[in-house]
């Protein structure tokens, strides 16, 4: 997972070591395998490491490039890297550890905020760039690595989790009023909003830079977005259904990079089961995690929610090396006070499930696979739609969809 935090004082003030070290600390969670800091002049650059991709110090953040003007902190995990260290090394560049990070890094130096687009993966991260004096903020396209940041009077500071930005003294936690509204009403956020004043989340697909001056605003861009078009040409069915299949099997085989063991949640559903059914193929004995819920006081509906049944068919069918867990009556209220300090915000989904499963999970593995999307992507969730189901045409079926919800 790893945690990324910092910090850089546009009036040239120089950088705390000690706050530093201590936004740092309170994310030793995401990272137990190491730490490390960089600090020099305004800018300060902390990292935590959790160990997935090159195991030796080698790999040890912050990292440098070899003229030292670019300073990276990085979380994530980049799948095509091997392809553009080959590239980099071409055009001459020499790299001295075997992560992904030193190709992001070098990257950097050779095409700018342009690499961000030559990279299939998930990542957050902050480079300084020592000859421009700014610091770079980056999230991947989708999100999936957290990246805060906040700017107070004369100081720019980013991290993992707010909680970061929290520690230092220039920051107050306050509500933001308009941010909570924002929450009460989707139950979501859909802006940068937090429910933390003057906080925000840098949104997907973006990137900041922060300079240093004074008078200097950050400046947010969009270097990726969405493109909802109709092809020119249609397919069938058949190859609709061919080149799926291609590209959920590619993108579960470059998810398997890894220096340490992959497992998988299984909780029975098509999701998480169709990325078993893959990766169990190329990983022998390969682990997985269930969570279900005790049925003793259950009835009507609430007895489909335990799916541990379906997980250990799927289980069987894999050959995979099986574990579950049982929640019960109690257990939700008694995880709350940690699900508050690791979320920091309200979000939508089965979150205390999630925090059991993976406490299990952490038992054995590192690195554990879990399928997001696949309900929204096939139309998983029938409940929503069948109220509108026969319809004269789309906008029939959206007034019919919006006046019954």
């Amino acid at each position: 997972m790893c945690g990324i935090a910092g910090f850089i004082n546009t009036n040239s003030a120089p950088a705390s070591a000690v706050v530093l070290k201590d936004m740092m600390d309170v994310i030793a969670h995401r990272g137990p395998d190491g730490e490390g800091q960089w600090v020099e002049g305004e800018v300060a650059l902390g990292h935590r490491r959790l160990a997935i991709i090159d195991l030796t110090a080698a790999a040890h953040q912050p990292m440098q490039t070899a003229d030292g003007r670019y300073v990276i902190t990085y979380n994530g995990e980049i799948y095509n890297f091997r392809e553009l260290r080959l590239e980099l090394e071409a055009k001459g560049y020499r790299f001295h550890s075997d992560t992904d990070s030193e190709v992001v890094l070098n990257a950097f130096a050779e095409w700018g905020v342009q690499c961000l687009l030559r990279f299939n993966g998930m990542f957050a991260f902050a480079i300084w760039d020592a000859k421009q004096r700014q610091l770079t903020l980056a999230r991947d396209r989708y999100g999936v690595k957290p990246l805060y940041w906040s700017v107070k009077g004369n100081t720019c500071l980013f991290g993992s989790e707010v909680k970061s930005i929290l520690c230092h003294p220039a920051v107050k936690a306050e509500m933001d009023l308009p941010g909570l509204m924002e929450y009460c009403t989707f139950q979501n956020f859909f802006t940068d909003k937090t429910l933390f004043k003057d906080i925000h989340l840098l949104p997907a697909g973006c990137y900041v830079v922060l300079r240093n001056g004074v008078n200097s605003k950050p400046e947010i861009t969009r270097y990726w977005d969405y493109q909802f078009e109709e092809p020119e040409t249609s397919k069938t069915e058949d190859e609709y259904a061919e080149e799926l299949d291609y590209l959920f099997r590619q993108a579960v085989t470059r998810q398997l990079v890894s220096d340490v063991d992959v497992g998988g949640y299984l909780s029975g559903g098509m999701d998480s089961g169709s990325i078993a059914a893959i990766a169990s193929q190329q990983i022998p004995n390969m682990r997985t995690f269930t969570c279900g819920f005790d049925l003793s006081s259950a009835s009507g509906i609430e007895m489909s929610f335990d799916e541990r049944s379906a997980a250990e068919q799927m289980s069987n069918q894999y050959k995979t090396e099986h574990y579950e867990m049982v929640l019960k009556a109690g257990d939700m209220e008694r995880c709350m006070p940690a699900i508050a300090h690791h979320l920091e915000e309200p979000r939508v989904g089965q979150s205390y499930p999630n925090f059991y499963i993976s406490g299990l999970a952490g038992k054995f593995n590192k690195v554990v696979l879990a399928g997001t999307g696949g309900d929204e992507l096939f139309g998983g969730y029938p409940w929503r739609y069948y109220r509108a189901v026969v319809n004269d045409d789309f906008e029939h079926y959206t007034d019919k969809y919006y006046s019954y919800w």
